[in-house]
């Protein structure tokens, strides 16, 4: 196994003092000579024999930083299809595919860069933008794990829906393709060009019917208005003896009691270190807002068990905002590529998102709490999640657009006239990436029945219940 890398690393913290990528890789002979080291055909390979622990022991060896009370409800949203294991399986596949010799033409990675975790979400100038949307393993590694990551997901995902085989292979080539079309057209880019470029709503709904893009703009528009603050607002805040609180819900949401003094301790680390990780003209903004009121959080599926807080702020003016706090920790990829060169997981979070999207949430930032780190952002705010049955129509067209907006962040902080170059114009590439693709798609369905049998046989508690 290999684990060499190009030496530039996108996020270093020295790199504001210098320069944001070593004068290294910037030519095409270095994409050729990375052909040498993982040959592209060979990106095929996939063989489950290579793995030193099981893929249920990797997903019970994440469980000492977790809840342990909700342990058994991320079991039981796992087992629920190959689907939701794969978004949950982070881990596993990240192990996998270090068994694997790599290119070494580095990018921050995604490093859980599956089909739905691409979306909408809303610029500071509020324009929806098409992006990445999911950070929690980001890490500076080798290009193609994300887009095998993107390809594997399109096959699970095809699966889990009842789409054919054909359309999930159009699919996957349509996500290698939009990926190797933008990154080429990166190339010939000057450095600005690339930082600039956005990805607007309207350009997943290309090449689809008139009335079909007419209806999925309407349902853009619905969703848009629906998870903003004041939606948010509508959905989640009651009111208690005149009081404005978030509403509990038993799997969902509950609050946490603390004493008087404990509250005041937490909050006080909360706001010290939140205030010293985000720009200074914003710290202004920030102090108009005060919290009135904190529940603990699930989301999402492979996230059950990570510890989540979403605070209610007022502003002078009485708007209401909602910040979420989400516990990181290390990377998955981190025990392979080396550890992150931030001492706070959130800031790792923060500032790879940062270098990743066209476009982030102001509020974006990292705290640390009792030695837990943690990121901080606007919750939901005109971010728009699609579902697997929502792109089922049009998944070539999706995924197409996945892969053009992979490329996007893998040219702001790699170098993409050698990724391009390494890619060619051949097939040799695009046949190993989705041959790869193939195969881990299998492995994820046989490790999600390894996992329903675990759960039968008694070795794992599953619940779909909350605290």
């Amino acid at each position: 196994m290999s684990t060499e890398l190009s030496t530039a690393n996108p996020i270093s913290p020295s790199s504001a003092r210098v320069r944001a990528l070593p004068a290294i890789d910037r030519d095409s002979e270095a994409g050729r000579a990375a052909r040498a080291r993982a040959p592209r055909r060979s990106a095929g390979e996939w063989n489950p024999s290579d793995r030193t622990m099981s893929a249920l022991g990797r997903l019970q060896a994440q469980e000492a930083v977790r809840d342990p009370e909700l342990l058994p409800l991320r079991y039981a949203r796992m087992s629920s299809s190959a689907w939701a294991y794969l978004r949950g399986a982070a881990a596993v596949m990240a192990a996998d595919l270090a068994t694997r010799e790599h290119s070494g033409l580095t990018v921050q990675m995604c490093g859980d860069a599956h089909i739905l975790n691409f979306g909408l979400w809303a610029s500071p100038e509020r324009q929806l933008l098409f992006d990445a949307r999911d950070f929690d393993e980001t890490l500076p590694g080798p290009f193609e794990w994300d887009l095998k990551r993107l390809c594997t997901s399109v096959y699970v995902l095809a699966a889990t829906e009842g789409i054919a085989t054909a359309t999930a292979d159009a699919a996957a080539a349509a996500a290698v393709d939009g990926y190797r079309s933008a990154m080429r057209r990166y190339a010939e880019l000057g450095e600005l060009e690339v930082w600039y470029d956005r990805i607007t709503a309207d350009v997943p709904l290309q090449n689809l019917t008139s009335q079909f893009a007419k209806d999925a703009k309407k349902t853009i528009g619905k969703e848009s208005k629906k998870r903003s603050q004041e939606g948010t607002a509508r959905q989640l805040v009651t009111e208690e003896n005149g009081q404005r609180r978030i509403a509990e819900d038993p799997i969902k949401r509950r609050h946490v009691d603390l004493t008087d003094a404990d509250e005041i301790r937490v909050y006080e680390q909360i706001f010290e270190t939140y205030l010293a990780s985000i720009p200074p003209h914003l710290i202004r903004l920030v102090g108009r807002f005060s919290r009135l009121d904190t529940v603990q959080q699930v989301v999402g599926v492979g996230s059950v068990g990570m510890r989540v807080y979403l605070h209610l702020m007022e502003g002078d003016s009485g708007e209401l905002v909602f910040f979420q706090m989400k516990q990181a920790t290390a990377s998955v990829y981190e025990e392979f590529l080396g550890a992150s060169v931030f001492g706070n997981h959130g800031e790792r979070v923060s500032v790879g998102q940062r270098l990743m999207q066209s476009a982030s949430d102001i509020f974006l930032g990292h705290v640390r709490v009792d030695g837990i780190d943690y990121y901080t952002r606007q919750f939901r705010d005109m971010k728009i999640i699609p579902s697997g049955s929502q792109i089922a129509g049009y998944l070539p067209q999706f995924a197409e657009t996945c892969g053009a907006a992979l490329a996007k962040s893998h040219a702001r902080s790699g170098e993409p006239e050698a990724i391009d170059a390494y890619i060619g114009k051949g097939a040799a590439f695009a046949a190993g990436i989705l041959d790869f693709a193939r195969g881990y798609a299998a492995q994820t369905h046989s490790d999600h029945a390894d996992l329903v049998q675990a759960i039968a046989a008694g070795d794992v508690k599953a619940a779909e219940r909350g605290w």
